[in-house]
């Protein structure tokens, strides 16, 4: 069996396992899924939810943040955890997009990436929730599920996305990272992977 053609089973396995593929953090606008994905590095989706409404309702949007008091941020911030970097982070980010992007979120890879604190992981989960192109979010339970699944032996999640890239159908790309997400919590966890309750078992290469 090849590896497309263990990404396309793995594709239809996930989707039959949890049909709703959404993201975790709570949102109304691009921006604020931006921010929400930079407050949840190192740290869950659920405390970025509980973070989240108060800072909105404060920043709504890039015009407002980019003109935040840094103090006020790390306030609102502090329990997501590294609050001082974040924060920062926040309110360049909203700078960059007021004054190079007119205020939107930008739609590449390549203009999020150039945002302060913004990397490839989050740059693809905004092209591909918001803006609706295909796009993989390697993120640790991506790295972990597709090795196990044998469709890398890399570390290096750029690499990662490349090898997803040439193997999984575009229009599946994102909802297949939401699922994995879904799945590794559930199942395939990262100390040992649940195998006898998994719904790619019959497939897996790298049972662990």
């Amino acid at each position: 069996m090849t590896k497309k053609e263990i990404a396309k089973l793995a594709v239809e396995a996930l989707k039959n396992e949890y049909p709703d593929a959404v993201c975790s953090l709570d949102y109304k606008t691009p921006f604020q899924l931006l921010v929400a994905t930079r407050l949840s590095a190192q740290c869950t989706d659920a405390r970025v939810n509980i973070v989240t409404p108060a800072l909105f309702e404060e920043f709504p949007d890039a015009e407002s943040m980019a003109q935040a008091d840094l103090e006020r941020v790390k306030e609102l911030i502090k329990s997501c955890g590294f609050y001082n970097t974040k924060a920062k982070d926040l309110i360049e980010m909203s700078k960059s997009i007021r004054e190079n992007f007119g205020g939107k979120v930008p739609e590449t890879i390549e203009d999020l990436t150039t945002l302060s604190g913004v990397g490839r992981k989050t740059a693809n989960l905004i092209v591909g929730d918001v803006y609706k192109k295909p796009a993989v979010v390697v993120d640790t339970h991506c790295i972990r599920i597709t090795r196990r699944l044998g469709l890398h032996s890399e570390k290096d999640p750029t690499k990662i996305e490349q090898i997803l890239k040439g193997l999984l159908p575009p229009q599946e790309s994102n909802d297949f990272c939401h699922r994995l997400v879904l799945h590794g919590r559930a199942v395939c966890k990262a100390p040992k992977a649940n195998c006898e309750n998994c719904c790619m078992n019959d497939f897996c290469r790298k049972k662990a």
